[in-house]
């Protein structure tokens, strides 16, 4: 069956950047070739590093990449009165009871610092699991215990259901952070579900996150998590081979407006950057299957 709905899924915490826009001409692209409508769903939780400035930029850089939005807000007024993340806190809150009554969650203090000393990937190999902490204690953060996963399945675009383990880089995941509020695992999972969303673009990067997501959506009891379809993408990266960042600020959406960039300059630019040969936005079209 073909999907119906797809979603773009942005956090305004920087201005967005050539890396998001390929990612949602990728999605513009397929929901044409599907028929699917697109979602805005802009993560705004983390109310520390959100901007005005920064959703603006959502807003006007969809406009300058012609990408239309069917469902979700149309601007920041909408967002803020109508689709924020905080009038969808019970559904959350209702998850992570769950999650803590079935017994798999466990309580960490380790900070970003310690777990690079622990182990030089950056990656987080349970440590906390056997100390117990409490989860009502401070600053602790709640992670999940994904050696209670086996194999866990997804479906990439258009039809193939993969199984696979959780990888080193997801496995642990949190789903609620030291502040108190949700993870993004957890609430991409409860608001992909909320709308209706069975359609999932997003880069390579994010592979072991799909994992993760459709491990604790079958822990929620939540089956029809099950029916999503994924495509995955290459990572954009830029002049020194590393995956562009908010922090680059010369291939920034906003930067290449000012500098009066056009569209076309920016498939360009996505062109050269991903070694595919991009000029027209009718080519993200040969990149699906």
């Amino acid at each position: 069956m073909n999907p119906t709905l797809t979603r773009i899924a942005p956090t305004p915490s920087g201005f967005l950047h050539l890396g998001n826009a390929y990612s949602f001409l990728l999605t513009k692209a397929l929901a044409e070739k599907t028929g699917a409508k697109i979602l805005l769903r802009i993560d705004d939780l983390d109310q520390e590093r959100y901007r005005p400035e920064f959703v603006e930029d959502i807003f006007e850089s969809l406009d300058f990449l012609e990408i239309p939005i069917e469902k979700g807000p149309k601007n920041r007024k909408e967002l803020e009165e109508e689709w924020s993340q905080k009038f969808r806190m019970d559904s959350y809150e209702s998850a992570l009871d769950q999650l803590r009554e079935k017994g798999i969650l466990f309580g960490c203090n380790c900070s970003r610092k310690k777990i690079s000393q622990m182990n030089s990937s950056g990656y987080y190999l349970g440590h906390c699991l056997g100390r117990n902490l409490s989860l009502d204690k401070p600053e602790i953060t709640w992670r999940i215990n994904s050696l209670e996963s086996d194999l866990v399945s997804i479906i990439q675009y258009p039809d193939k259901k993969v199984w696979e383990v959780i990888p080193q880089d997801s496995s642990f995941f949190i789903v609620r952070k030291r502040d108190g509020l949700p993870s993004f695992q957890l609430t991409s999972v409860i608001d992909d579900l909320r709308f209706g969303v069975d359609l999932i673009v997003r880069g390579q990067d994010l592979y072991g996150s799909s994992l993760a997501q459709s491990f604790l959506a079958e822990t929620l009891g939540l089956p029809d998590y099950q029916k999503i379809q994924y495509f995955h993408h290459p990572i954009l990266k830029g002049p020194k081979k590393k995956k562009l960042s908010k922090s680059d600020g010369s291939t920034s959406l906003q930067f290449l407006r000012k500098e009066g960039k056009s569209l076309n300059d920016v498939y360009q630019l996505i062109g050269e950057f991903s070694g595919k040969p991009i000029e027209k936005f009718e080519d993200f079209q040969e990149l699906i299957p």
